[in-house]
């Protein structure tokens, strides 16, 4: 159970600092905000927008993705609840992992179809997100319809809704590194938090020491 609590605190933690901390600001995620609102304003200064709709869509097709592999995830845990005694056994047989009792490992099973579950939200919320973002930009009118002051309002509208689906696209894909952590359980507590540090340290360099966020800020 403290492996467990560990678990879920470094996810919140690691969530805090890089959504809602001002550190938030300097991450990869935080500093591409600020290129889609750039996007944005581009895009009301020029007429035709058939590669600003290409780039939406895309968008949307890998939240459309992640969530159908979200769905197979989650069928794999339900498949895993109806293979419990033959998991088990395996666990039997195996010399260095100690018997685990049938109620600890539904609890685990449980925990993985939770977030697995968790992801698909996000990846679907992200998909409809996006999906108003498009609407949103054949709302920006064209440069002899409108003056600067009402595009430049509408583009920017159209960017903060990409921003909060784009957020909520990375949630999700949280999610899947966690997932991931969170199988060390099955072997054992000290596997669970050591695979949690190793994808908590992986996501924090990705956003703060990355290569693609030096590209950002050069």
């Amino acid at each position: 159970m403290a492996a467990l609590a560990f678990f879920v605190c470094a996810w919140l933690m690691f969530e805090a600092v890089v959504d809602y901390s001002p550190l938030r600001f300097r991450s990869l995620s935080g500093l591409m905000a600020e290129r889609r609102r750039e996007w944005m304003l581009t895009l009301a200064d020029r007429d035709l927008r058939m590669i600003d709709t290409g780039i939406v869509a895309g968008l949307q097709q890998g939240s459309a993705y992640f969530g159908s592999a979200s769905i197979l995830a989650i069928g794999g845990c339900f498949a895993l609840f109806g293979s419990t005694d033959a998991v088990l056994q395996i666990y039997r047989d195996i010399p260095f992992i100690e018997p685990v009792p049938r109620g600890a490992y539904e609890l685990k099973v449980f925990g993985l179809t939770t977030i697995c579950v968790y992801g698909f939200f996000k990846f679907g919320w992200a998909y409809r997100l996006f999906n108003y973002c498009s609407i949103l930009i054949g709302g920006v009118s064209h440069t002899q319809d409108a003056p600067p002051e009402e595009r430049r309002a509408a583009a920017l509208r159209a960017a903060e809704m990409n921003i909060v689906a784009s957020r909520h696209f990375t949630a999700g894909m949280r999610a899947i590194f966690f997932s991931l952590a969170y199988i060390g359980w099955f072997v054992g507590p000290w596997v669970l938090i050591g695979s949690t540090v190793f994808v908590v340290l992986v996501l924090a360099r990705r956003q703060f020491f990355s290569r693609a966020r030096s590209i950002l800020i050069a």
